[in-house]
């Protein structure tokens, strides 16, 4: 298991756009994905749970990967956080 705390750095934070490119690059791996904001944990594999969270540009979220695959997810994942994507 691989817990990673992660600041946003996308300029409009992560909105439906971002969001949607997170879901379908998680949903290509095995491992289990949740983000974590303020003590709401949400699967990285759903699109309205990550939409709850209201990830604006600075939040902090905790990225938590797990299973066969989970360094991978983690590395793809954290580029999406962090704008790179």
């Amino acid at each position: 298991m691989i817990k990673e705390n992660i600041t946003i750095l996308n300029e409009n934070g992560l909105h439906a756009l971002p969001a949607s490119r997170f879901v379908k690059q998680a949903e290509k791996f095995a491992s289990n994905v949740t983000l974590t904001k303020e003590g709401v944990k949400v699967s990285g594999k759903s699109i309205m749970g990550i939409l709850t969270l209201a990830c604006e540009k600075g939040s902090m979220v905790m990225l938590t990967t797990d299973g066969r695959d989970e360094e991978e997810a983690a590395a793809a994942l954290r580029k999406i956080l962090e704008g790179q994507d």
